[in-house]
């Protein structure tokens, strides 16, 4: 009896900062989110010629292995979603941590395309759900509520700055090595960042003693500006009433087009860059300040969400992002490629969080698990048919143009979904 509780009392114990304990969360969710995107799709868009030149593949094998792997992640979401909400993300993160660093030696060993498709589908299957999208967001939607959007920001910004510090990793060691060094790397890497998560991480900050925002007492959440008639943000949604309310599906084909084009277009970005004479390195490096400067921008959506309606802002990105999209079919990649990679990327950095904001909004703190894991496949459905879709334009095409016209189209279309969003009315129950 007494080595059970010795037990019990390790694995409840946890840190005690000065700070709101959420704020630590968010932190250590960042050691997840780099773990997972060292096998993210846009870090393998960034390697994909040194693969495909040392192992004699072509492009579209690279692209086919991002789409497939994104897909049977998705397939995962809404199991993760029912799992994350009724056990907590400590073991789960933990366990997908643990699998990717494997996975990650298995890579750097690979000598045949099954092979590499294996291992690169089983750990972007754990990885994207468990540490990149799902479980972080409902840990943020969790802890925060009058801050949630500034939490998901950050979240946001965990998994777009990892994929940012992965690709200067990944491009600097093979470049130095070979790509089969850098991926036994990031195995290592992976290796003693497993252990924060299992002590640090929790599924709610009543499960430590605390209020979500670090408040004392009970919060009233306040309507936003424009959203004097929002529902209680607490009413807990059923699946079955979801899918019959209009604003979720807005929502869900506005962030399928975005995230689909987008995708498309940071895959091929840098072998745009490299057909039109630029170094690989300068692109890869293009590709890296970009992510990185996009991610960067994350926290201010999530704080200007928090002061403005979520709906115009979504919208407001939609567009921004759409004006370099299109000065991408017009210029000249070699002299002007670099920094309109960048401006690209600084405009589709809220891209992969407004989806989550907008549920997060429209449907609440309670629901946020069980609604998210209901939109994942579609979500990471359309970041999957991306890399494939763009590449098999390239090859039908033997040109870029038709990539940045469709993702125009695609984002004009998102804002006009976004902008027929509204609160949903919660159904009477018995």
């Amino acid at each position: 009896m007494e080595v059970r509780n010795i037990g019990n009392n390790m694995l409840d114990w946890h840190p005690k900062p000065r700070f709101y304990y959420g704020w630590l969360v968010l932190g250590t969710a960042a050691l997840g989110a780099f773990i997972a995107t060292g096998v993210a799709q846009t870090v393998l868009g960034g390697i994909q010629d040194l693969i495909a030149n040392d192992m004699g593949w072509d492009r579209t094998t690279i692209a086919f292995a991002a789409t497939i792997a994104t897909w049977v992640s998705g397939m995962t979401m809404p199991f993760v979603g029912k799992l994350v909400d009724r056990y907590g993300p400590r073991y789960m993160m933990l366990a997908a941590a643990l699998i990717v660093s494997a996975c990650s030696f298995a890579l750097s060993g690979v000598n045949s395309v099954w092979q590499f498709y294996i291992a690169y589908i089983i750990s972007r299957s754990f990885a994207g759900p468990n540490l990149q999208n799902l479980v972080p967001r409902t840990v943020a939607v969790n802890f925060f509520r009058r801050k949630r959007n500034l939490a998901l920001g950050i979240t946001a910004l965990n998994r777009i700055g990892g994929e940012s510090l992965n690709l200067l990793i990944i491009t600097l060691v093979a470049g130095a090595f070979s790509w089969r060094t850098a991926y036994r790397t990031l195995g290592i890497i992976a290796l003693p960042l497993c252990i924060p998560l299992f002590l640090i991480m929790r599924r709610r900050p009543e499960d430590i003693g605390l209020r979500p925002d670090g408040d004392t007492a009970p919060s009233t959440l306040r309507a936003r500006a424009g959203a004097a008639s929002a529902p209680i943000a607490e009413y807990a949604w059923g699946l079955r009433e979801v899918i019959r309310k209009p604003p979720f599906w807005f929502i869900v084909w506005a962030e399928f087009l975005s995230v689909t084009t987008t995708a498309a277009v940071a895959f091929q970005l840098v072998p745009f860059l490299t057909d039109n004479g630029m170094p690989y390195r300068a692109a890869a490096f293009a590709l890296m300040i970009s992510v990185l400067l996009g991610g960067l921008s994350v926290p201010l959506w999530g704080h200007l969400s928090d002061k403005f309606t979520i709906r115009r802002l979504t919208m407001t990105v939609m567009l921004a992002t759409s004006v370099p999209t299109t000065a991408f079919a017009f210029i000249d990649p070699q002299s002007v490629g670099f920094y309109a990679s960048i401006i690209w990327g600084i405009a589709s950095g809220g891209i992969p969080i407004v989806g989550s904001m907008m549920i997060g909004e429209y449907f609440g703190r309670r629901s946020f698990g069980a609604v998210s894991g209901l939109t994942g496949p579609f979500r990471t459905a359309a970041m999957g048919l991306g890399p494939a879709l763009g590449a098999l334009i390239v090859n039908a095409t033997d040109a870029y143009t038709a990539i940045f016209a469709l993702a125009v189209a695609s984002y004009i279309v998102s804002a006009t979904l976004t902008y027929a969003v509204r609160y949903p009315t919660p159904p009477r129950r018995d």
